[in-house]
């Protein structure tokens, strides 16, 4: 007879797969993380931040398709890592609605919305000799279709869309990580020492507490300088507290156990007590926590870049990008700003159902 498992992680597992809205949250982050993983490869424009701009179709609607012409070439060798990067591209793409060719120079009638026949402009190009008008169009131009509109430079939307899907998935991922880091340390010393180290931490604590969590992040920022990493540094100094009172009091109720004592008479020492046998087992919570703060580092992040203390251009950001259209939702143009908005509200949304799931998977108490 087969012996079928009855392990705390596998009830744990079996209770997370019976909720539906755990493991669809699940799916939505993993489909969000496989995007900012591969996002050079998904999206349109595989150019580095996807910059290409387009300022005579900007703020188009989604579907919107033009020719464009493809002027210089790329002096750098492709490299293995432009699937990570993106590429660097020396090509210029020029909306027309009309090309011809002249003596071997090249001329084109730029896009109009509003479909204006404009004069011709030369180009500082030439052709090699004898090249017909038929092959240039089939070397030169091509047809690309924008599936979410421009954006009001002209960029692909999609494009920064998917890309920065990066930025969210990769400063909850750090932050996290970093409020992991100081939080179980300092929680887990408080908690099992106690006396006036405790005293010390938790003032440390409830200073950090008390300040408004937006404004610290603002504060240091702006102490070390606008950037990425300083985004993440800042949300994750920011995380920390949360994690940091929950590690105390299970340390505090868990030290406490006759395991912690069995191992105390084995004369194993204090690190070895705290890291190899309590911590193990109060990371239920702190796995729920995390969850949580994933979420709020994302809106922090959002935040951020829509104060422009975030991601710096041309760098792509959810925040930036509402930043950069939140007037046009007054105009016919508000997917402008609905559009990275859903996508926040989505993978905000992901997270805090996966640790309301995780929360229920992980309570003992719970049949």
């Amino acid at each position: 007879m087969a012996h079928k498992s009855t392990s705390l992680s596998s009830l744990a597992l079996q209770k997370f797969k019976k909720n539906f809205w755990g493991v669809l949250s699940f799916m939505i982050i993993l489909f969000y993380a496989l995007i900012a993983v591969f996002a050079y490869v998904i999206a349109p424009d595989d150019t580095k931040y996807a910059n290409q701009m387009h300022i005579s179709i900007h703020s188009q609607p989604p579907g919107f398709t033009v020719d464009l012409l493809s002027i210089g070439t790329d002096e750098e060798e492709p490299k293995f890592w432009d699937w990570w990067n993106g590429k660097s591209s020396n090509v210029e793409e020029i909306p027309f609605s009309e090309v011809k060719l002249e003596n071997g120079s090249v001329f084109y009638s730029p896009f109009d919305i509003d479909g204006k026949e404009l004069p011709f402009i030369k180009t500082r190009w030439n052709v090699p000799e004898g090249m017909e008008l038929s092959r240039f169009r089939e070397s030169y131009t091509s047809q690309k279709t924008f599936l979410l509109g421009t954006d009001k430079y002209g960029r692909d939307l999609l494009s920064r869309m998917i890309i920065g899907t990066r930025i969210s998935i990769s400063i909850g991922f750090i932050a996290v990580l970093i409020s992991l880091l100081i939080g179980i340390s300092l929680g887990a010393i408080a908690g099992y020492y106690g006396g006036k180290i405790d005293a010390a931490i938790m003032w440390l604590i409830n200073v950090t507490w008390s300040i408004p969590t937006l404004l610290m992040v603002i504060a240091i920022s702006i102490a070390l300088g606008k950037g990425f990493l300083t985004v993440f540094i800042a949300v994750g100094l920011t995380m920390w507290v949360e994690v940091a009172r929950v590690v105390r009091g299970q340390m505090i109720v868990a030290k406490e156990y006759q395991y912690v004592t069995a191992a105390k008479a084995l004369g194993f020492n204090s690190f070895r007590i705290i890291t190899k046998h309590i911590l193990p087992n109060i990371m239920a919570p702190v796995i729920v926590i995390s969850a949580a703060n994933f979420a709020a580092s994302i809106l922090i992040e959002s935040g951020l870049s829509f104060l422009g203390l975030g991601a710096r251009p041309p760098m792509p950001s959810w925040g930036s990008m509402i930043k950069d259209h939140y007037q046009y939702i007054i105009l016919d143009k508000a997917y402008l700003a609905i559009v990275p908005g859903i996508a926040i509200m989505t993978l905000v949304m992901a997270f805090m159902l996966l640790g309301n799931a995780l929360r229920d998977a992980l309570d003992v108490k719970t049949s």
